[in-house]
């Protein structure tokens, strides 16, 4: 069985947040997949903590490296539809990335991210909870 996980939460785990124990229990037993959108926003997460200098060069490579060891499935999601969701639900596409990537393969969401919970929860998809 398949969780559908979004780029917040793998940063938790990848950057040793505070949250990263009770991800890793969540997701025990389950595999992860995600839309291919989430193997750049984990570039661009780095390149933002790097702007605001909360993080060495050197420790997110160290985190790059554990992150390519979590498996990932990652979801062709199509992008007409995905479209749609943006306008309709006026939200952005990577949001309406990992939403068409959860009704697609019929999974759970488990994200950090507040506005995209909301917007989920709005649209039907069953979310995993993160607080303890």
């Amino acid at each position: 069985m398949y969780i559908t996980i979004d780029t917040s939460a793998l940063i938790a785990v990848i950057g040793n947040e505070a949250s990263k124990r009770r991800i890793i229990d969540i997701t025990r037993g389950y595999s992860l997949c995600a839309p291919a959108s989430v193997h750049w926003e984990i570039g661009n997460a780095f390149s933002a903590m790097f702007k605001r200098q909360k993080i060495s060069l050197e420790l997110a490579k160290q985190a790059l490296a554990v992150y390519r060891e979590i498996p990932i499935k990652y979801i062709d999601v199509p992008l007409e539809k995905t479209l749609e969701m943006t306008r309709s639900q006026n939200i952005y596409a990577y949001d309406a990335y990992l939403i068409q990537c959860a009704q697609q393969t019929s999974t759970s969401l488990l994200t950090l991210d507040k506005a995209l919970k909301a917007i989920a929860e709005k649209m039907g998809i069953t979310l995993l909870e993160t607080a303890p």
